[in-house]
């Protein structure tokens, strides 16, 4: 992996010792290389909680999201086809470092959600942060047509959280209790309004946020303003067929701006980096 973008600062030779000193001494990141979890983890990290960028927002939402050169979110239903060694290094580090994971209910079924696990490399940091052993998997959904029986709502580490609507089935609601899920409420009637979701789950002290997508969820988060951050896997295959896009949502007024923060490269695939302005 080499980072080409943004491109290290100057190091200058200390006088004491004649080692590199600056921002960027240390290993070269525009060198080939397998860089390290704590490599990445610190090229990942969240804004701190005093950063001006996050002024008036409850928590930090990210999406991470793979796509094919063609502009293709899946192949045959499923992103697994898309990815590679290096973006599941990355999905594991954006997932180390989250309070809560993010996802639409469709994509808890199609993908086959299982709890997150703690990872002894992330311990430390994540004791150290203030953070349980791993994030807990937060799902939407409208209707709560979800398998309790699951292992991500019978086994997890953390308790797994349904965010709904106040008008959501009251059945399925004492079901989504029952098994053990915490179920928040983020919208009037039956329906979740995406703009309220950061909130509800920052309530519960989750404000470092990481969407999984799918689709449709995430273009919900964009058109309301939402998102944050976009960290996107471009991966060297063309998928072509009726795949959706990586957002399926409402069309915006105005198309909204973000910022290129970085840009990683590894065998091929482009991982990219972008804040709303």
């Amino acid at each position: 992996m080499r980072r080409l973008f943004p491109l290290p600062t100057a190091t200058v030779p200390s006088p004491e010792t004649g080692l590199e000193t600056g921002p960027d001494a240390g290993p070269d990141a525009t060198a080939d290389r397998e860089w390290t979890l704590d490599e990445l983890a610190a090229a990942y990290a969240y804004p701190a909680a005093d950063d001006p960028v996050r002024s008036g927002r409850p928590g930090w939402l990210r999406a991470n999201m793979v796509s094919s050169l063609d502009g293709a979110a899946h192949h045959e239903g499923r992103s697994q086809p898309l990815s590679g060694d290096a973006d599941m290094r990355i999905f594991g580090v954006l997932r180390a470092l989250a309070d809560a994971v993010v996802v639409g209910a469709e994509t808890v079924r199609r993908e086959g959600y299982r709890p997150a696990r703690a990872r002894a490399a992330f311990t430390g940091r994540r004791a150290a942060a203030g953070q349980a052993p791993a994030p807990a998997i937060a799902v939407v959904s409208a209707s709560l047509d979800l398998d309790f029986a699951l292992p991500l709502f019978t086994e997890p580490l953390v308790p797994t959280l349904v965010v709904t609507g106040t008008g959501a089935p009251e059945e399925r609601v004492r079901a989504a209790r029952a098994a053990g899920a915490e179920v928040l409420f983020a919208g009037e009637g039956l329906g979740v309004d995406p703009a309220r979701v950061p909130g509800a789950l920052a309530e519960r002290g989750h404000t470092r946020l990481l969407s999984e997508g799918g689709p449709r969820l995430l273009g919900q988060f964009a058109a309301a303003g939402a998102l944050d951050e976009m960290c996107l896997s471009l991966s060297p295959v063309v998928a072509v067929g009726g795949a959706q896009r990586i957002m399926d949502g409402p069309a915006v007024a105005v198309p909204e701006r973000f910022a290129l923060v970085s840009v990683l490269e590894e065998a091929g695939f482009l991982f990219t980096r972008y804040r709303r302005f």
